[in-house]
């Protein structure tokens, strides 16, 4: 096993005060009821941005991460935002949020990896603080998923809600931190979860507007087969690279995606569900923001504390996955 080269100094979490429950869709002449959602994916409800914004959520994560880190803006050297919904496409959303926290010396930029891009952005910047250009980082995973999503397609709508989680990485000096890494992915399957409209491909016209392609469009059984195998084979990954195995695992946060693909992984790391954290029943598939907004929670709540060994991985959009052990 590796000496840890960066850990986590501080989690946090920020998400929109409007709770909207399966309920409410039926309301809006949707097609569904509570009982259909909870039995195929296992939520209950999400959060939905009304009036906060993509940087509003992920300055509310960042700056309780850096609280909790003991880590003043103006020490970040980097900042690393994972999201497939920033409030623009240019800039990006990570010097947005520099400017709102006040992180004037900091580096800041995007990373594109879907609900892998936490993750993602976690061995990005774990690696420029082995490569000697970061001390101190702060890593975002943030989504407005409502504003990008269709609500009148039932497959999806449903599905999503919107927050952010963020954590400080800094310099280990312990053995304690990111004991292994594992990312992939696979373009050749992009098409089956999409947002086929909007990029510079086919900009945003009234025939994108008539055919509703600038929103998320999805083939669920197709993503349901690929998110099993791959975030399986990240857990395996991740854990064999750390000379670890199941048994050694106090906690499992995976992408909260679906409770059917978290038990699936789950099963096949060897990890009883007792030891998987799942909150899907309440924030729904948060993207990027899945795996920190759990992992802020967990820790909160006492789940797991320092010294706690946990597995994060996560499956989305490109297709990209990939998986992280870490020592609290």
């Amino acid at each position: 096993m590796k000496r840890p080269i960066a850990y986590f100094a501080g989690t946090g979490r920020g998400v929109p005060a409007t709770v909207f429950k399966n309920d409410e869709f039926a309301k809006m002449g949707i097609e569904t009821t509570d009982e259909w959602i909870v039995e195929r994916t296992g939520i209950k409800e999400r959060h939905i941005a009304r009036t906060e914004s993509v940087t509003d959520l992920a300055a509310k994560a960042s700056c309780a991460a850096m609280d909790k880190a003991g880590v003043a803006a103006g020490e970040l050297d980097i900042i690393v935002v994972g999201t497939a919904s920033p409030d623009r496409l240019l800039p990006s959303a990570a010097v947005d949020l520099q400017a709102k926290i006040g992180a004037g010396r900091a580096a800041a930029f995007d990373v594109g990896a879907a609900c892998s891009g936490f993750i993602y952005s976690a061995a990005v910047a774990e690696s420029m603080i082995c490569a000697g250009t970061a001390d101190t980082a702060l890593i975002v995973g943030v989504e407005k998923l409502s504003g990008i999503m269709d609500w009148k397609d039932r497959s999806t709508c449903v599905l999503f809600g919107d927050g952010a989680g963020a954590a400080v990485l800094k310099r280990s000096k312990q053995h304690k931190g990111i004991l292994s890494s594992f990312l992939r992915s696979d373009g050749t399957l992009g098409d089956l979860l999409c947002r086929p409209s909007g990029g510079t491909a086919r900009p945003v016209d009234e025939s994108v507007l008539a055919d509703r392609s600038q929103y998320i469009k999805m083939n669920g059984r197709e993503v349901f087969k690929n998110a099993v195998r791959s975030m399986s084979d990240a857990a395996t990954r991740a854990l064999d690279a750390a000379k670890l195995t199941g048994a050694d695992i106090d906690l499992m946060i995976p992408h909260q995606a679906n409770i059917r693909i978290i038990e699936a992984t789950a099963k096949h790391a060897n990890i009883p569900m007792e030891q998987v954290y799942v909150n899907v029943d309440r924030y729904g598939n948060t993207s990027a923001a899945s795996v920190p907004i759990a992992l802020d929670e967990a820790i909160e709540k006492g789940v797991v504390g320092e010294g706690a060994t946990v597995l994060l991985v996560a499956f989305g959009a490109g297709f990209t996955w990939g998986s992280m052990v870490v020592r609290l």
